[in-house]
């Protein structure tokens, strides 16, 4: 059945049930009594029922008046809390962030930052999720989410972070200098790492372009970075990685680079979040801190 009241009025009603006074009341709610004792009246009109006893003296409830608070001054002081939860949510850097990052990036990149901020502030909590596959950032709930590549969710604003290039590598002692074009990639046994199934390839100096798909030779196919490099550092073949990851592995003699001329398109690390104008403080916070760290990365090149 519609209600026939106002629910604002009935939260005068609550007030000065538990005040047991009319100017207390009045105080609290910040009106003129004159005010409030009109809109209690309204009240007990549009219900047809008499809620308080008034004498000049004190202010007492009827039974159904008794009835009416002890159910609706429950739900009003729930409302309350909700408020002031909602409050410490916009105001203090307190709660839970949810968060979805690609395997590899997380591990790479993200892995530091998150636990440098979990130092930073104790009241907050990271609820951390690594997938290699493109969730439903809506349905799951996640307050951010780090991205490799197309980044373009509605609603969601999203900051670039860092530009990833792919490069070919192989076992150090495989002969892989005779590798002269990406044509010749097929003629040796190769690891594909999903989702990156196809090696997308560009000269930067000519130019040219050529994608390759790992159909003839493949010995092995994995979701994680590190998988795939032991199995090339075991000699199984050659394999598709990022630039941050097999740089300082062929520094250090783990890998030797295949195609040195030879490279993915830049593929950017996005960070994508909601709203800013009506994040938590939390949230605010965790993404002024990753992007301070990532321009400070880039400073220090």
């Amino acid at each position: 059945m519609k209600s026939n009241y106002s629910l604002d009025d009935l939260r005068c009603f609550c007030t000065v049930a538990r005040m047991g006074s009319f100017k207390t009341a009045a105080e609290q709610l910040g009106m003129p009594l004159s005010t409030l004792s009109r809109r209690i009246r309204q009240l007990e009109t549009d219900l047809q029922l008499r809620l308080l006893n008034r004498d000049a003296h004190r202010v007492s409830l009827t039974h159904t008046g008794q009835q009416y608070f002890e159910r609706s001054g429950a739900l009003f002081d729930e409302l309350s809390d909700i408020g002031e939860d909602l409050h410490r949510d916009k105001h203090e850097p307190q709660g839970k962030i949810r968060i979805s990052a690609p395997i590899n990036a997380g591990s790479q990149f993200l892995r530091t930052i998150f636990f440098d901020f979990l130092q930073q502030y104790p009241d907050i909590q990271l609820d951390l999720q690594f997938s290699n596959t493109l969730i439903d950032i809506e349905a799951q709930a996640m307050d951010v989410v780090f991205r490799v590549g197309s980044p373009v969710v509605e609603n969601w604003i999203a900051r670039p972070l860092k530009d990833i290039h792919f490069i070919v590598c192989g076992h150090p002692d495989d002969p892989v200098q005779a590798i002269t074009h990406p044509e010749m990639l097929s003629e040796h046994p190769s690891i594909v790492c999903h989702p990156m199934s196809t090696w997308q390839l560009v000269h930067p100096k000519s130019g040219l372009e050529y994608d390759h798909q790992p159909a003839k030779g493949l010995r092995l196919e994995v979701d994680e970075i590190r998988m795939l490099t032991h199995a090339i550092q075991s000699g199984l073949g050659i394999g598709y990685i990022p630039d941050y990851f097999a740089v300082p592995m062929i520094k250090q003699g783990e890998l030797s680079r295949v195609l040195p001329d030879w490279q993915s398109q830049p593929r950017t690390l996005f960070m994508l979040y909601r709203d800013r104008d009506h994040l938590p403080m939390r949230v605010r916070l965790f993404v002024a801190f990753v992007m301070e760290r990532f321009a400070a990365m880039s400073d220090s090149k």
